[in-house]
């Protein structure tokens, strides 16, 4: 193995750059370069600053996960393995007694450093997922119903999209419209003729998903069958390891063992067949879940979230929260659930921006207005700018996904405004396609930073407008109250969403009235 591991470090690194020493590889800080991890939780912590650290064995960090560092001077970090580093004014420090790690100079910036690692370490699948993720809204009911599902509320819920003007797309059926955890049945209390729930909602036009998860309840006669086959992963006694999570205590899937991912599949596919589900979303398998406990293959922690994400490649329709490992692939990746106020909705672009360049192209920025249940519970007060301008950041983002009802919480003004954004995004449906398919290809990000597009021209620290794909800028208004925003704009000449023209390479000031999603055009370009 060290052997081995010096060879890498021969091969990858510089004297000046890059270091081996005892069990740590040391890459050294240029001035003026920045460098950015594979932590997408964290994406508004970066580029890096000193006193960062990150230990990537047996987590995903609540979200997706990629065991790679880039900088804007072309070099990269890459290994197959959780590892652990931190950062100081000097030096990245990784500790190689986690994991064999390579450094490679690649280019001369950031988009050299991050298409070498694409399609050398996760080259893209050549396939995307339907292009309905792109082209319509999808609808999700955890926020209005949480652990109410049931089919009279959903079938209200799907109609009043309709009957307000919002165009249907995917509805996603979130945890608690089964029996159990692992007994994948509709509860036939709350869903008392789900083939006809199906059928209505077909016929409003929506594909349906539905939200699964690799734990099985220990209290039922599912995990009784189950554990006669040994599908589960073990404790220290040989028995089922009885797992805690967000819904209490239960026994997980070992998908090492190829009888669970046979079961589980069939379970899924018996979804599609018997009722016409169009898909699942695939949730928890955050690698947390699996440390200390075994398997029938011996693998880290992070391999088996891995092996969860790999299910979802059987299904087009398809979402995840938390992968490891997955770039390139057609897989929905979500952003983390993020709270509704104004703080967090400052994040959703810069965790965007980090997706693409970690290779998840195909991303969601959470659910508009905040996915985390919690921020809308009993009377918790509805900030209806929020929601609009939330809607905005949407709208020329590669998805864009709904929970609570907008038509619900805000007035006539705020709600069109937010229908405003959704045709906004039909302009542009075939733009953000386009970009999606080229991504399935040559893995290139479809929203992505200045930096990305414009190296080495002072734009690596904006994070609050972005590139969709390399000739349109946005700029989303991210603060409460109506008023005006700086934009940077780079050289050349833009048209605005106004039909005004500019010359770049300056900071200008617009105003931004609620309606208002600023965009740029560069009309030098096709």
């Amino acid at each position: 193995m060290k052997k081995s591991l010096l060879l890498i470090l021969v091969l990858f690194c510089t004297k000046t750059v890059c270091q081996k020493k005892e069990n740590d590889l040391e890459v050294k800080i240029i001035s003026n370069v920045k460098w950015w991890a594979g932590v997408l939780i964290e994406g508004h912590k970066m580029p890096l600053k000193d006193g960062y650290e990150a230990q990537l064995y047996g987590t995903s960090y609540f979200n997706q996960l990629q065991p790679l560092l880039l900088s804007n001077s072309g070099e990269l970090v890459w290994s197959e393995e959780p590892f652990r580093f931190r950062v100081n004014k000097e030096k990245i420090l990784f500790d190689e007694s986690y994991a064999p790690l390579e450094y490679k100079k690649a280019g001369k910036n950031l988009r050299e450093a991050y298409l070498y690692a694409s399609e050398n370490f996760f080259p893209p699948s050549g396939k995307m997922p339907p292009e309905l993720f792109f082209s319509v809204p999808q609808y999700n009911t955890w926020i209005e119903l949480t652990y109410n599902q049931n089919q009279k509320d959903i079938l209200e819920y799907a109609r009043a999209i309709i009957d307000t003007g919002m165009p249907p797309g995917i509805l996603m059926i979130d945890d608690n419209w089964q029996e159990d955890y692992g007994k994948w049945n509709f509860h036939q209390g709350r869903f008392p003729n789900p083939k006809a729930m199906m059928k209505e909602l077909k016929e409003l036009g929506f594909k349906v998903m539905l939200w699964v998860c690799p734990f099985v309840s220990a209290d039922s006669d599912v995990y009784r069958n189950l554990e006669k086959k040994r599908v589960f992963m073990l404790d220290e006694t040989e028995k089922p390891a009885m797992v805690r999570w967000w819904n209490g205590v239960s026994a997980v899937l070992d998908l090492t063992n190829p009888e669970s991912e046979i079961w589980f599949k069939g379970v899924l596919n018996n979804l599609m067949n018997e009722f016409g589900v169009d898909g699942f979303k695939l949730d928890a398998g955050d690698g947390r879940f699996y440390k200390g406990i075994n398997s029938l293959k011996k693998v880290n922690p992070n391999t088996h979230t891995e092996l969860f994400a790999k299910i979802g490649l059987s299904y087009p329709y398809n979402e995840y929260r938390a992968t490891w490992k997955m770039g390139g692939q057609p897989l929905v990746q979500r952003l983390h659930d993020k709270s509704h106020d104004w703080e967090d909705l400052k994040k959703l672009i810069p965790h965007m921006l980090l997706e693409g360049i970690m290779g998840y192209p195909f991303s969601c920025p959470d659910m508009i207005g905040g996915g985390q249940f919690t921020s809308f519970l009993d009377d918790a007060p509805i900030d209806q700018e929020l929601v609009v301008r939330s809607t905005q950041v949407h709208a020329l983002m590669p998805m864009m996904q709904f929970s609570v009802a907008p038509w619900r919480i805000l007035d006539k003004r705020h709600f069109n405004a937010v229908l405003s954004a959704v045709n906004l995004r039909s302009k542009f449906k075939e733009i953000i396609l386009t970009l999606a398919k080229k991504s399935s290809i040559n893995g290139e990000p479809i929203v992505r930073s200045m930096e990305y597009v414009f190296p080495h021209e002072g734009y690596v620290d904006i994070t609050d407008q972005f590139m969709l794909g390399n000739n349109i800028l946005v700029t989303p208004y991210l603060s409460k109250g109506e008023g005006s925003r700086d934009v940077i704009l780079p050289k050349g000449k833009w048209k605005s969403d106004t039909g005004k023209l500019y010359v770049g390479g300056k900071k200008i000031t617009i105003r931004v009235p609620l309606t208002r999603l600023p965009y740029f055009v560069n009309i030098n370009s096709n």
